[in-house]
């Protein structure tokens, strides 16, 4: 048994834990916050009409999507033990819908079993005709950071100790909040939006580039340029952008491994923090389910290790 095979054997044992608790845990978040006092801005002369899909027959194992979001908002789970940190996630879903159980509530269990308060943000849809358009997503991402912020005292965290953590789709949420973090992409509606917008650090794993699916990076191609309402991800990225953590699998089949491979060649050309972790297997959407019994399933650990050093745990 080589080095691969023990790892992918420890990482995978530290998951069990976690997947074991996803099956056997009530489905509903310990609070709903909704983010918009007064309803979300720009609605769309026909709203868009909320539905929840199960995509899994095994009902303690559930993979529910949302699409149509008219009411974004948070699902907060707390820990037992607080550590005082808190990770907001975005979950994937291709900006078709938003992945509820499997790259939302499944991560932030396992996020309070190591004493964070979890975030699962469901985020508007560009396609749905909200008047922000490209924006939109980020904009509830912008707020959602803002409004953690304003009530930490009451989720006993730090709010200077708040990180990000997306996937796919959620990844370029996710990456798009930490380049774009103190762009106004609407307007003000009560005293948080004063708040800062920027994680301490951020991980888009397995990371869009671009919005539209069909403007990601195919192996060996270069660059693209798109429409000015939607650049690709990586032309974004400043100095001012957090610490990022890139994870992918190489055997990606969705959104090819040059997506993260052009994003950490951005944070590097602009003196950002970057750690890189690329798996020979793990397909897309891998999650924590998908990875136990692979070397991809030490990623969680990777995180928090890597977000120790850059101060998300104190």
């Amino acid at each position: 048994m080589d080095r691969r095979e023990l790892l992918g054997i420890a990482a995978g044992a530290a998951v069990l834990p976690a997947l074991a608790a996803a099956r056997t845990a009530p489905s509903e978040p310990d609070d709903v916050i909704h983010l918009w006092p007064n309803g979300a801005p720009g609605m769309p002369a026909r709203p868009p009409v909320e539905a929840i899909t199960e995509r899994h027959t095994d009902p303690f194992l559930p993979d529910r999507s949302i699409d149509g979001i008219a009411r974004p908002r948070l699902h907060v789970f707390r820990p037992a033990r607080p550590n005082g940190a808190a990770v907001l996630i975005t979950p994937g879903g291709g900006y078709k819908y938003v992945v509820l159980d499997r790259e939302g509530h499944e991560i932030a269990r396992w996020l309070t079993a190591q004493g964070f308060t979890a975030f699962v943000l469901l985020y508007r849809l560009p396609g749905d005709g909200w008047a922000a358009g490209p924006n939109v997503a980020l904009a509830d991402a912008q707020r959602a950071m803002r409004l953690i912020r304003s009530r930490a005292a009451e989720w006993k965290i730090d709010p200077a100790r708040v990180g990000a953590l997306g996937y796919s789709a959620g990844g370029h949420v996710c990456g798009s909040l930490a380049a774009r973090h103190g762009e106004k992409v609407y307007t003000a509606v009560d005293a948080a939006d004063a708040l800062d917008a920027k994680p301490i650090v951020a991980a888009p794993l397995y990371p869009a580039l671009a919005m539209d699916p069909f403007l990601n990076p195919a192996p060996g191609t270069a660059a693209t340029t798109t429409a000015s309402t939607w650049p690709m991800l990586d032309t974004q990225v400043t100095k001012a952008a957090p610490p990022m953590f890139l994870c992918h699998a190489e055997d990606d089949a969705t959104l090819p491994v040059e997506n993260t491979l052009r994003l950490r060649a951005a944070c590097r050309a602009a003196g950002v923090p970057v750690e890189t972790h690329l798996f020979a297997q793990g397909g897309h959407g891998f999650g924590l389910r998908f990875t136990v019994g692979k070397p991809v399933a030490a990623w969680p650990d990777l995180f928090l290790a890597w977000a120790r050093t850059h101060g998300l745990l104190g």
